[in-house]
């Protein structure tokens, strides 16, 4: 079984436990210019699974353009399941690839006033 050239895993800093339900979604622009100026296009989306992941986000034989991806995490939507507020309603991490390899992993760390991040592996 293949797995998506992106995956993500995020982890509720305050609680100590994988961060099972926020909504994730990937867009894609072809150029950085056209990234900041919105022009980017939904290319997946999921939710994390009990374990913080989100495996299948594209399909394993997905090739990746050279471009910029923008993986949006929906943490106001994940807070308010537990019944808390996020100074963050969403966190988006965009990352710009030339060549591309075949797999990208992007994990994030999150708490209610901050989060962090990282290509993982």
């Amino acid at each position: 079984m293949g797995v998506s050239p992106i995956t993500s895993h995020v982890l509720d800093a305050a609680r100590g436990l994988p961060a099972r339900g926020v909504p994730i979604s990937i867009s894609y622009a072809p150029t950085s210019s056209a990234a900041a100026a919105g022009q980017s296009l939904v290319i997946a989306r999921g939710t994390t699974n009990d374990d913080g992941r989100c495996p299948s986000l594209l399909e394993p034989t997905h090739v990746l353009a050279p471009g910029v991806y923008i993986v949006r995490f929906d943490t106001k939507t994940y807070f308010a399941l537990h019944g808390e507020k996020s100074f963050y309603p969403f966190v988006d991490v965009a990352f710009e690839i030339d060549q591309p390899a075949p797999h990208y992993h992007i994990p994030l760390n999150l708490a209610p006033f901050s989060y962090t991040t990282y290509r993982g592996s």
